[in-house]
């Protein structure tokens, strides 16, 4: 009965044969297979990482933002994100700023009277720079963007259409008669900081 028993007791303390290298290699799978997730996650978290960096949230606080428009070329227009909306700037050449003054008879409100766009804004066709034009791309009808129409054809001088409602901008932003859009695209608070560069969400008394 003894040895009975030493033999059950003896073959009880021992894993099959092949058993242990099992248990080592499992080992190694669920080590790599955590790294792996602990990596993924790290790669997965950057992004979210980066898009809450202090400037990001300023900026959608509504912190001033530098543009650089040195590279604008005559007759294009970059865009640029103030507090979560696109800001226009169009460099306008000559032939453009010519063609403003041609379809003001068309225009719900051509001298900038509604309350809107900032006082040192109502001259050189809403502009500081007659040259280049700062503004919202923010349709003022039911917050859509407009697409941008600069070709010039014998019944349209250039500017910009929504494509939801209609509603349609010269190249100042001011809206045209018969527009579901009730006023001109808002010009923000800018100002130049130099030649070149734009300071948006101040005004030039450096007034947010």
């Amino acid at each position: 009965m003894s040895d009975n028993h030493g033999d059950k007791h003896h073959a009880g303390s021992h894993s099959e044969p092949g058993s242990t290298s099992v248990d080592i290699e499992k080992r190694k799978f669920l080590i790599a297979t955590s790294a792996v997730g602990a990596l993924g996650c790290a790669a997965a978290a950057v992004p979210f990482v980066k898009s809450m960096t202090p400037s990001e949230r300023a900026k959608a606080a509504g912190a001033p933002v530098e543009v650089d428009i040195a590279k604008v070329a005559p007759g294009e227009m970059m865009v640029a994100e103030y507090r979560g909306q696109p800001v226009w700037i169009i460099h306008r050449t000559k032939e453009m700023l010519e063609k403003l003054s041609h379809h003001d008879a068309q225009l719900k409100d051509p001298k900038s009277e509604v309350p809107q766009q900032q006082d040192y804004c109502k001259e050189n066709g809403r502009a500081i720079k007659a040259e280049y034009a700062v503004m919202l791309g923010t349709c003022t009808h039911l917050g859509c963007s407009p697409n941008s129409r600069f070709e010039v054809t014998p019944d349209w001088d250039g500017g910009f259409v929504c494509p939801c409602h209609g509603s349609k901008f010269d190249l100042a932003g001011r809206v045209f008669q018969g527009s579901p859009a009730p006023t001109n695209l808002v010009v923000p608070k800018y100002h130049y900081l130099t030649e070149t560069t734009l300071l948006i969400g101040v005004d030039p008394e450096g007034k947010a």
